[in-house]
């Protein structure tokens, strides 16, 4: 692999993980011009298997990276029918048609779909598999990348390599460990047939989602209060048909049309709040910065916010040291407040003790959708920062 060495004034990056985040992240500072290396520890750059809300939030930064249209053409615009009880009977009901009126649209895309249009937007040539990031020395004028292939040197380093990102680990060594969340959730795709809306089914410690995706696929995910490293013992499809398939239509006929090899389980871990998310030249973004539990549907969200921002603030500072200070100014306080908000709403919808789910479920009936969507409005809300300079800019240094 060739350094990273800038010519007549090019400034070049590294960024390390070849997810969503760092893919955006690529993206934009390729489009500021940099000379950008992602630098992906798997043998390939893709991902199968699960779906993902973009909320406007998330498609204002993919506008901002100049694909918004592109990924509006592989998604389909997600009709909610809101929180059921396992009988299915109705406990709230968020007005898609009005949180589009105040927000925009929110769409569903399968992420393998979203990482393609991200990948082939960027050089070939900037895209290295089967790379990782073993170590880290960023005291000099340059930061030092040591890596499977060999050593790299670039003007700032972007840690975008998940929730037990390398990164982290090389440059805040004493930045605490990601945390179990207390549940595991299984996802998949399913070949059913198209549904008209999609929703979640709040249980008793226990949960299940579904949202139809293009080609008449339906993103189906379930969570469970469990211990940690769990497994079916007779297989994961099994299991979420066991637990899962005498709730309510259209769950059932969802578990009926499954196949094992498209269920993927995972325990939920988080990362706790972290003191900084950049510190001379080297930035986290995404999971290796805010890594949260997918309550509010936010992770991937976030880190194209991330990507948009960083980029933007490193053409606006005068330095990277300087523009990295402002990057972490204004996104350590924002996601960290998503990421707590999303924790609250995991504890709540995870409730096992039977009262208190009884109360929830009243509680909940009680809250008018206007409400949820003034809860969201904070998160919902957020513009580019190139857009939204020129009224508010707080954003700036």
């Amino acid at each position: 692999m060739r350094d990273e060495t800038p010519q007549s004034g090019e400034r070049s990056a590294i960024v390390a993980g070849g997810g969503i985040g760092g893919l955006a992240a690529a993206l934009a500072l390729i489009g500021r011009g940099w000379r950008v290396r992602v630098m992906e520890r798997a043998a390939s750059f893709g991902e199968v298997g699960a779906g993902l809300s973009l909320w406007p939030n998330g498609l204002r930064a993919l506008d901002a990276l100049g694909v918004g249209d592109a990924v509006r053409g592989h998604a389909l615009a997600e009709i909610q029918a809101g929180i059921h009880d396992v009988s299915g009977r109705r406990l709230s009901r968020t007005g898609t048609a009005e949180l589009e009126r105040r927000f925009g649209p929110v769409v569903v895309i399968h992420r393998a779909d979203l990482l393609d249009i991200l990948r082939s937007a960027i050089p070939a040539d900037a895209l290295c598999t089967a790379t990782t990031v073993t170590a880290v020395d960023a005291d000099g004028p340059r930061v030092r990348v040591e890596h499977s292939d060999g050593v790299s040197h670039a003007d700032l380093l972007v840690g975008a390599d998940g929730i037990r990102s390398s990164v982290r680990r090389a440059v805040w060594p004493q930045a605490p460990e990601p945390r179990y969340a207390g549940y595991t959730a299984w996802r998949l795709v399913v070949e059913s047939g198209p549904l008209a809306a999609g929703g979640e089914t709040w249980g008793r410690g226990e949960r299940v989602g579904f949202a139809p995706l293009p080609g008449g696929r339906v993103y189906l995910f379930a969570v469970a209060n469990l211990p940690a490293g769990q497994h079916g013992t007779d297989g994961e499809l099994a299991e979420l048909r066991r637990r899962f398939a005498h709730w309510h239509d259209p769950i059932p006929a969802l578990l009926h049309a499954a196949t094992e090899e498209v269920v993927m389980r995972h325990d939920i871990y988080e990362l706790p709040p972290l003191r900084s998310h950049a510190t001379g030249r080297v930035a986290l973004l995404g999971d290796a910065a805010h890594a949260m539990t997918p309550n509010l549907g936010q992770g991937a969200n976030l880190a194209l916010e991330d990507a948009v921002t960083l980029a933007a603030l490193l053409d606006a500072c005068p330095s990277v040291p300087e523009a990295l200070a402002a990057y972490d100014r204004a996104r350590r306080p924002r996601t960290q407040k998503i990421a707590k908000l999303s924790r609250r709403i995991g504890i709540i919808a995870q409730l096992a003790w039977a009262p208190g789910r009884v109360v929830r479920d009243r509680l909940i009936r009680l809250v008018p959708g206007s409400r949820m969507l003034d809860m969201l409005a904070p998160v919902l809300g957020w513009q580019p920062p190139a857009a939204r300079a020129a009224q508010d800019p707080p954003w700036m240094p």
